[in-house]
């Protein structure tokens, strides 16, 4: 876990870098306010560690510019400057954690694997997304269930969508008629199972139109395949 410790006091820093170093972290630091981005954009840091209170440039002017920039490493904001005011300016800017001077260092590194912790629960589904597999420009979007052609969202009904989305899961593989209703029509115990016949005709008409090199195939005996159309343009 690497750890950027932006901080003018010496002996503060000194404290903060033996101690979490003996922890098991990587930690960079910096004790000047005007090469505190310039350091933070090199060392890629899990959490930073910033102090309002500094020379050549306020703690508080970094952060809103490091927002500004892109930058949304994790920020707790460690100060003397404890006021109400202060800690109300620095989440709004946009810290994620603010403690003030002096503090307990056994807090303070349970917060920072805390904010560690909660930045990857919260990436994980986004990471997902992206990992999607795509099929012939075809990727399915997890969390949405929507179907996107080369980025573009495909107008597909709901029944239309499971039915390609269970197929993109298995492209270039039967999947069987029965087991594809079960998707499908999970919602509606009053279908008849040769509904996901029409689904799968509507669904082929649509890939079709849509320039997508996938088409669904057919397989007697055995249900639906995705599957690349080696005629396409």
């Amino acid at each position: 876990m690497k750890l950027l410790v932006i901080e003018d006091n010496q002996a503060m820093q000194t404290t903060l870098q033996r101690s979490f170093e003996r922890r098991g972290f990587q930690v960079s630091t910096c004790d000047d306010g005007e090469r505190a981005l310039s350091r933070w954009r090199a060392s890629l840091p899990d959490v930073v560690l910033l102090d309002l209170s500094m020379p050549g440039r306020d703690g508080l002017d970094v952060l809103s510019e490091a927002r500004a920039e892109g930058l949304n490493t994790p920020v707790i904001i460690i100060t003397a400057r404890g006021t109400l005011g202060d800690r109300i300016l620095g989440l709004n800017i946009g810290a994620d954690d603010y403690l003030p001077k002096p503090f307990d260092l056994d807090e303070l590194e349970a917060r920072v694997r805390a904010l560690v912790r909660r930045r990857g629960s919260a990436a994980a589904p986004e990471e997902q997304r992206l990992a999607a597999p795509a099929f012939c420009g075809l990727r399915a979007d997890p969390e949405s269930g929507a179907v996107y052609l080369q980025g573009q969202v495909l107008d597909l009904a709901p029944r239309e969508a499971a039915l390609l989305r269970a197929l993109l899961a298995k492209p270039g593989q039967a999947v069987a008629k029965e087991r594809l209703f079960d998707l499908v029509f999970a919602d509606a115990s009053e279908a008849l199972p040769d509904a996901i016949e029409v689904v799968a005709y509507r669904l082929r008409k649509k890939l079709a139109a849509s320039g997508s090199s996938a088409k669904l195939a057919t397989l007697r005996g055995l249900g639906y395949l995705l599957q690349a159309d080696d005629s396409h343009g």
